[in-house]
């Protein structure tokens, strides 16, 4: 039995039309934040904003929207129900449905932290959204012991595990991962009809049948929040009509171009995460 095709080959955004309109590409909601973690919320917009997403709306905890809503001026913002701890409640899955139905593309998962009633929102949402779903953090983790659920029968999902994180999703642990990356993350893929991007040092991208292997990034990457930003660039580029291992081929490579580019201004150390936005433009335009 033959391994998955090696990709290197990476995809190209066509031009725009003169006569476009920002429903032209894509309508984004990103579901995300809770106490503590408005900034997730707010750098996941953001990129989804910067990799050129018509139009975005970031649904968060009500206690955090405030600020979420001053983070950027670009995106627009639903405040959703929250627990005691100050994370998104259950009872926003109505709500949350409403909204997937307005919207082209879902990223959920930077800022949610962690709770029973959040678990069982993501997965509803997972088998009722029929929408190209970006899973990442938190979102992850509300299928650790039923990854089953993943794969219920929609397509186009897109999960973004750091090792850890994908190693609580196959009962392993952090070391297994690091040692198998490429064979774990493809035969994930394949059993679960979805795409995965596996970060790290060359990060990996592998729907089961092709995989592609990230050669932009440094280790002034290795810092928070740089996680959020690219799921929201993976997201933007679902909207603007790439498929699934596209638009998580080319997010990887352009979120790893703009960390290069940055590292070269600002050197690895002082890295952080809205650097990454500030040199996406740049990384953009390189790979055009």
């Amino acid at each position: 039995m033959t391994g998955p095709q090696t990709i290197t080959a990476l995809p190209v955004l066509p031009p725009r039309a003169a006569d476009c309109h920002k429903g032209d590409f894509g309508r984004v909601l990103v579901i995300a934040g809770s106490r503590g973690m408005s900034g997730a919320a707010i750098l996941c917009g953001c990129a989804a904003l910067r990799a050129g997403a018509g139009l975005v709306k970031v649904a968060t905890a009500a206690e955090v929207l405030p600020i979420v809503a001053t983070g950027n001026t670009c995106y627009t913002t639903a405040a959703l129900p929250q627990d005691a701890d100050g994370f998104i409640a259950a009872t926003a899955l109505s709500l949350l449905l409403e909204l997937c139905t307005a919207h082209d593309v879902i990223a959920i998962g930077p800022g949610l932290n962690r709770s029973p009633g959040l678990t069982g929102l993501v997965l509803e949402l997972a088998s009722r959204v029929a929408k190209p779903l970006v899973i990442d953090a938190d979102g992850l983790n509300a299928f650790i012991g039923q990854t089953e659920r993943l794969s219920s029968g929609q397509k186009h999902r897109i999960i973004t595990p750091h090792p850890g994180e994908f190693a609580r999703l196959l009962g392993t642990d952090t070391q297994t991962v690091q040692a198998n990356r490429a064979e774990l993350a493809s035969d994930f893929a394949a059993k679960h009809d979805c795409v995965v991007v596996l970060k790290g040092n060359r990060t990996i991208v592998t729907d089961g049948q092709r995989i592609y292997v990230n050669t932009t990034g440094n280790p002034g990457l290795a810092k928070g929040g740089t996680g959020d930003v690219l799921t929201g660039i993976i997201a933007a580029l679902l909207g603007q009509h790439l498929a699934p291992f596209e638009a998580a081929q080319l997010g990887v490579h352009w979120h790893g171009l703009a960390g290069d580019l940055a590292r070269d201004q600002i050197g690895e150390i002082s890295l952080l995460a809205t650097d990454v936005l500030d040199f996406l433009p740049a990384a953009i335009r390189s790979c055009r």
